[in-house]
């Protein structure tokens, strides 16, 4: 197999939101999903898709070109998703875990793909139970989409961080702010990206890993970041779902003004020194665990900063691209999280207040109704 890359001219804009339906009585996780598909608009059929629990409901956006693009598209979408659930007596929980629902209560989508899956996997399957955002920006080349994966590694644990929003697992709280992390890292080809030296050392490794039976398919990669070569992308996939809509929105602003600013030194040829995949993984363990009171290595000085002051410092850096891009206002939004708190924070506070993990996930559905910013 060739694998080949569909290169894009510009850094487009593609989101995958996962959540959670529960029911409106005891906002439990319900399997509902079939019945959220029977209603879907036929211009949608490929946008609203099942997961492998049927208590999931995936959300796609169209090929966007802009960050208000993405707000106007996932507005709609949502607008139409609340109120069927809503008739249906389901709701949408925004969240990366659900705080107290038993993973093995959860019925298995039907499907070829989710039986291999549950087969192959076993326990590991059964266990996945959980809800990111991934985020893809389309880039020129495969070989730059693999440079792409290498330089993006040293700023992974840092959108982990500003998106970490799964502290809860089943009635008990982790001591983790992205439990969701550590779930999906039990994949056996989940985590950190392997580094590579261009497009075809990625498509070797993938058709070597198909034809000896290890995968069937580029599919079953599940790295924190990678290339897509049908939507001529990178994807990237380490984030949580967010808490609401102006989280998301000034996170896909980040991440769309990140690459293009890794892309234009790329262009250049600019020489970036490559973060230790033992920091980076190191630092992912500190977003996993402490979330925005992290403290992460410069991978430039080797010294030991807040995440906060590497979240500053970020978004600074990605500020001129976004004016470039029209996002400054979304990537402002990143300034709530920093000053507030990510997802696993205001879950807890809640928590403390109310002693309730119901009142948790009636929060975390009230945030998530609210669609617009």
């Amino acid at each position: 197999m060739t694998h080949q890359f569909t290169p894009n001219k510009h850094f487009t804009i593609g989101v995958e939101v996962e959540l959670g339906l529960v029911n409106s009585d005891d906002y439990q996780l319900e399997s509902g999903i079939t019945r959220i598909l029977d209603q879907v608009p036929e211009k949608w059929n490929d946008c609203f898709k099942p997961e492998f629990m049927q208590s999931f409901c995936e959300i796609n956006t169209g090929v966007c070109d802009t960050v208000a693009d993405v707000q106007r598209d996932l507005d709609e979408k949502l607008t139409w998703a609340n109120k069927t659930a809503q008739d249906l007596g389901l709701q949408f929980v925004w969240c990366g875990t659900h705080p107290f629902s038993n993973w093995a209560d959860q019925k298995i989508s039907p499907g070829d793909r989710y039986a291999w899956l549950l087969e192959t996997m076993q326990h590991i399957a059964r266990r996945l139970t959980v809800f990111g955002l991934h985020i893809h920006i389309g880039l020129s080349s495969g070989d730059k989409a693999i440079q792409m994966c290498d330089r993006l590694l040293r700023h992974l644990p840092t959108l982990l961080a500003l998106s970490g929003n799964s502290p809860y697992w089943e009635g008990e709280d982790t001591g983790l702010v992205s439990y969701r992390s550590k779930v999906i890292e039990m994949l056996p080809t989940a985590g950190m990206p392997q580094t590579m030296r261009n497009w075809s050392e990625y498509v070797w490794l993938i058709n070597h890993l198909i034809s000896t039976g290890f995968i069937r398919s580029i599919r079953e990669i599940w790295w924190d970041v990678r290339p897509h070569r049908e939507f001529g992308t990178v994807e990237i996939r380490v984030m949580d779902q967010p808490l609401n809509m102006k989280h998301l929105l000034g996170l896909v602003a980040l991440t769309q003004s990140l690459v293009a600013g890794i892309s234009e030194d790329i262009d250049r040829g600019a020489y970036q020194f490559d973060c230790h995949p033992m920091i980076a993984k190191q630092n992912k363990w500190h977003a996993t665990r402490y979330g925005m009171n992290a403290s992460f290595v410069d991978s430039d000085t080797m010294l030991a900063i807040p995440a906060v002051q590497m979240s500053r410092r970020l978004v600074e850096k990605c500020t001129p691209f976004a004016e470039k891009l029209g996002c400054v206002e979304q990537l402002g939004y990143v300034e709530d999280i920093i000053a507030n708190g990510n997802g696993a924070d205001r879950q807890r506070k809640i928590f403390a207040d109310t002693g309730e993990l119901t009142d948790v996930v009636r929060f975390l559905v009230d945030e998530g109704r609210q669609a617009g910013v």
